[in-house]
């Protein structure tokens, strides 16, 4: 199943939830440098869903806030789980996210 999803890297509190133009936004401590952000984005997602890290590719996006991933698993019961974490709402951001 491809996902897709917005990242804010150099975020102050981690987590996966809630949605930016209609993908699910993902949001890491690593800041965008070599790959780190990244590599954090597909480790969070795979923890959210729970698969494994390697049941996560990244389609594209890799220098980008805007990213696809691909996920092996059930595919209907991990369109659950993005569905429910796309309607989790979403906090204010703090000054540091900004």
């Amino acid at each position: 199943m491809r996902v897709e999803v917005h990242t804010r890297p150099g975020s102050s509190s981690p987590r996966v939830g809630g949605a930016h133009g209609g993908r699910l936004v993902v949001r890491v401590r690593e800041r965008a440098v070599d790959g780190k952000a990244t590599e954090a984005v597909r480790r969070a997602l795979a923890e959210s869903l729970g698969v494994a890290p390697s049941a996560v590719r990244l389609v594209s996006g890799a220098s980008s806030r805007h990213k696809v991933l691909e996920v092996d698993g059930d595919r209907d019961q991990l369109a659950a789980t993005v569905g429910r974490l796309l309607h989790i709402e979403d906090p204010p951001p703090s000054a540091q996210d900004r």
